[in-house]
């Protein structure tokens, strides 16, 4: 009885089969047409990449989604509106060494903002060498795109140079231009990234960003950000600022009066926390890099374009690209550090076949932390010890 039942019954899951065949097929079809309109990167609210490609990345191999790679600059200034802004309105700005970018997530830290003047400026009329402001057009941000950037760090002592709305104007031009962006008190910026969920945050000693100088709030952040991604990085603008600060000591650091954070103990507590990589910035001038817990601390990237703003030449006018190779779970396989250099006008960023900054990131290792310091080879490579 059985097998009867079945023989008349198999023409119709024939005809379920084709249907259900052509469902799927057709439903392929409409997803690959509309690749366009799905965004491949998402961040924590929900803001897509309007730039996504146009046609849907293959699906990782296991083999492909066992690393990452994410590379770093540190503070970037494109030019000083109304009337010191780059040849050619910036288009050519970062020609010269875009071809250090590529990674899987290429990041850098803003020291300016997007935006028309908003009649807030927080020197006054008269800014002094104490206190200056840095902004370009919100068009800029095309040309962060353009050089190959994913995502920006609006935490620094210049996030808001020009009040609370050139910090807004600042995120919409970004996400405008398809660009990420942290910093943000509360932000987690989480993305897909070769298949793995990739959390970014900022960190800075001002109020409208998350904290570096409160341990317990910072890692409750990095907590819930280690509860939301795969892996967990970190930028942050700490310590005190000139030629001279390319030290890393135990103890809260100073400048011009403020709390600029303890390096050292804000950057355990985070990795302890959850943190799995974290790119250092602020001080104008490279510093140590070492490894706590297998994670990679880079504790200044140092200046990487002045735009006319940041004084150049030496020392200060010393960056590079520095680029990180990461496991699945966070863990520093191995990285590469490429040299740049910029003088004070125009401020544009070029490669340094002299290595000046890759040299005194290995002397800083070497000096700060003898027996926890990366590995710097004389072709940039980092490796463990």
């Amino acid at each position: 009885m059985k097998e009867i039942l079945l023989r008349y019954r198999m023409p119709a899951i024939i005809s379920t089969v084709v249907i259900l065949v052509l469902a799927v097929g057709l439903g392929w079809a409409a997803v690959r047409s509309s690749a366009s309109s799905q965004p491949l990167w998402r961040d924590a609210t929900g803001f897509p990449d309007p730039v996504a490609n146009s046609t849907p990345s293959p699906a990782p191999s296991l083999e492909s989604s066992k690393t990452i790679t994410m590379s770093s600059v540190g503070d970037i200034v494109m030019g000083v509106a109304p009337d010191r802004l780059p040849a050619n309105d910036g288009r050519n700005f970062f020609d010269q060494v875009k071809h250090l970018f590529p990674a899987d997530l290429v990041m850098g830290n803003l020291e300016q903002v997007l935006t028309d003047d908003t009649g807030s400026n927080k020197c006054g009329p008269t800014p002094s060498e104490n206190c200056r402001t840095f902004r370009t057009p919100p068009r800029y941000a095309e040309r962060l795109r353009d050089a190959g950037f994913h995502l920006l760090n609006q935490a620094n002592n210049h996030g808001a140079d020009f009040g609370s709305q050139g910090y807004l104007n600042t995120q919409k031009a970004l996400e405008a231009a398809g660009l990420h962006h942290t910093g943000a008190k509360g932000r987690i910026t989480v993305m897909d990234v070769k298949g793995l969920k990739v959390a970014v945050l900022g960190f800075s000693s001002y109020a409208r960003d998350n904290s570096l100088t409160n341990l317990a709030t910072a890692k409750e952040i990095v907590q819930k950000a280690s509860g939301m991604a795969d892996i967990v990085a970190i930028q942050v603008h700490w310590g005190a600022e000139g030629a001279d600060k390319s030290h890393v000591k135990p103890g809260t650091e100073y400048f011009l009066g403020e709390n600029r954070g303890d390096p050292i103990a804000f950057s355990r507590a985070v990795i302890d926390a959850g943190a799995d990589i974290i790119f250092g910035h602020g001080p104008h001038t490279m510093r140590g890099a070492e490894l706590y817990r297998g994670r990679l601390i880079v504790h200044s990237l140092g200046n990487f374009s002045g735009g006319t703003g940041l004084k150049g030449g030496e020392v200060v006018g010393w960056g590079g690209v520095l680029k990180a190779t990461l496991t699945a779970d966070g863990a520093f396989v191995s990285g590469t550090f490429a040299s740049t250099i910029f003088d004070s006008t125009p401020g544009v960023p070029r490669p340094d076949p002299q290595q000046n900054a890759l040299k005194r990131l290995r002397d800083m290792t070497q000096q700060d932390f003898p027996s926890s310091g990366a590995r710097f080879g004389a072709d940039g490579s980092i490796s463990t010890l």
